[in-house]
């Protein structure tokens, strides 16, 4: 027997909404990560061959290119990958790290006109045991941070929530984004 406001059915009922996001799931269970370090189902040299928007490509340099993180941390999350399939930053070419460091640049750039974060977070993780969840294929991050975007939700719920669909935001990043 339930009473006004409480929550019927299995468990107990607590004063916690809960805001579902179904779509996490697939990322944990290991969707879309490749079977191998091999190039041929390596997500990062995939996306190239498709079109813009079907690949939520933002930019696409000579040697490196933008694209939004399909499992982001926050809004606006962008990835700078080389094209060339190469898993440790000291195996890039000197061209291969200047555009990627120069794309990060122009991506900090677009998103403060774009959104204007307060702050971002930058890195690559090198390795399985580093936290990479794509090893074989080098990426740097790009997140871009505002006040108060950490709170309970991703602690406690394990839930982050996220304001805009990465088709809009992929479109907003492209247009604010210099054309060469």
């Amino acid at each position: 027997m339930t009473t006004s406001g409480e929550q019927g059915g299995v468990g107990e009922p607590d004063a916690f909404e809960r805001l579902w996001t179904p779509h996490r799931i697939q990322y944990l269970q290991g969707e879309n990560k490749p079977a191998s370090s091999d190039e041929v189902d390596c997500p990062f040299c995939l996306i190239p061959a498709m079109d813009d928007a079907e690949g939520l490509i933002v930019h696409r340099g000579t040697a490196a290119f933008a694209v939004l993180n399909l499992y982001p941390y926050n809004a606006g999350h962008l990835l700078i990958c080389p094209y060339r399939h190469v898993a440790d930053y000291t195996d890039l070419t000197d061209d291969e790290t200047g555009e990627v460091a120069e794309l990060t640049k122009q991506a900090m750039r677009t998103m403060r006109e774009v959104s204007s974060p307060q702050g971002f977070n930058l890195g690559m993780n090198q390795g399985n045991v580093a936290g990479a969840g794509i090893a074989a294929h080098l990426h740097q991050h790009v997140v871009p941070r505002w006040g108060g975007d950490a709170n309970f939700l991703p602690v406690i719920g394990r839930t982050k929530t996220m304001p805009q669909l990465l088709g809009d935001t992929r479109e907003m990043f492209a247009a604010a984004w210099p054309k060469e």
